[in-house]
């Protein structure tokens, strides 16, 4: 306690008498800190770095607690409350540690100070909706997320494990796989890893480290919300059958019909087309098993006189919305087709009969006459 007296006068007598940050440039913002305690905690000043990056990237500065109490002034490189660099190590952090802290870097003609606020819970009093870092994602996304605030330990050889859940206890739940597995949360490198997000992967998910400092290690915890939103999407659009379309067959034969739909490209896989026959699942209205569904696509076959009378609908459906589209079989007339079959052929007979008459009766043309040469005997 006299030593730290001392280093305190010290220090004081250095600033002229004055508090460490009295007439300095702020700089800003002032940040705020949020706990648990016995967890090692680290506290840095970026918004000073940032400051003295350009006149003094190596300038060193003064941290003190400014809130008043007797322990208040500056910290030594020793002990559970440290000083290394321009950072305050505490190991571990206890409740009573929450308060103002200030880094200070003054010379000659400057003078520069960074505050923090630190707040540190008792473990049975853990404010998690304080304490815990927001993380929205939208549905499809991949998520690769690394445990936040913790880059201060990066020298203490630290091993990175994530939980669903809260911090879990010493018996608590094990940590996620880190191998492979469809739809499943993983971690590998220290990272969360979720290679498509869906809503289920909503919740609170926390990772946890040991950090080995000096010849001790120390507990440290962060606590992330992962919050899932869907992104806002547009109704599908059947593009073909058309409403009202009918499709002709002849009787007893088969039929194939299509339900082209375009939806936007992370609806893709959400968007449900459905075939019904007279507002019934194809399945039910076909119970003899004419009537079959293959994805996008409905197989009617032997035609009857029935299917002139079922609506046929074609529904597609996703987050966005509904769009259906009605389209109807007609047979085709089985008269008319004979007819048109008996013209063509009477067409044909017809010109094999008018090629032979030609043939038979064209006109034949003159001969023309023999000339024979007589030689005259002469005597």
């Amino acid at each position: 306690m006299v030593h730290l007296l001392l280093l305190v006068l010290i220090a004081q007598s250095a600033y002229g008498g004055s508090t460490p940050s009295e007439g300095c440039h702020r700089a800003l913002p002032e940040a705020s800190v949020l706990r648990e305690e016995g967890e090692a905690v680290i506290l840095s000043f970026p918004m000073l770095e940032s400051e003295l990056e350009a006149s003094a990237p190596t300038a060193k500065c003064l941290i003190a607690r400014d809130d008043g109490t007797e322990e208040g002034g500056a910290y030594r490189a020793e002990g559970r409350v440290q000083q290394r660099d321009n950072q305050l190590w505490l190991l571990p952090a206890q409740a009573a540690d929450s308060g103002n802290y200030t880094c200070t870097y003054r010379n000659g003609s400057s003078c520069v100070s960074g505050s923090i606020r630190l707040r540190v819970f008792e473990s049975r009093s853990v404010e998690l909706e304080l304490m815990s870092y927001p993380v929205p994602v939208m549905v499809g996304e991949s998520l690769r997320l690394a445990c936040p605030s913790v880059r201060a330990f990066n020298d203490t050889q630290r091993l990175t494990h994530w939980h669903k859940g809260p911090a879990p206890s010493p018996h608590g739940p094990a940590p996620l796989s880190p191998g492979p597995a469809p739809g499943s949360v993983l971690q590998a490198g220290g990272r969360l890893l979720i290679p498509a997000v869906r809503r289920a992967h909503a919740g609170v998910y926390t990772c946890r480290l040991r950090a080995h400092i000096g010849e001790q290690q120390y507990r440290v915890s962060r606590t992330v919300v992962l919050s899932v939103d869907v992104p806002v999407i547009g109704p599908p659009v059947i593009v073909s059958p058309r409403n009202g379309d009918v499709f002709e067959s002849p009787h007893g034969s088969g039929v194939e019909l299509s339900c082209t739909v375009l939806a936007e490209c992370h609806a893709v896989d959400d968007t449900v087309v459905t075939w019904l026959a007279n507002n019934q699942s194809v399945e039910a209205w076909y119970r003899d098993g004419r009537g079959l569904q293959g994805g996008r696509r409905l197989f009617i076959v032997s035609l009857t006189d029935e299917d002139e009378q079922t609506e046929l609908r074609c529904v597609a459906q996703n987050g966005g919305g509904r769009q259906e589209v009605v389209a109807r079989l007609q047979l085709e007339d089985s008269t008319s087709t004979w007819l048109l079959v008996g013209a063509v052929a009477a067409s044909c007979f017809l010109s094999v009969v008018s090629i032979f008459l030609f043939l038979l009766f064209k006109p034949k043309g003159k001969k023309k006459p023999d000339y024979f040469l007589t030689r005259q005997s002469s005597c």
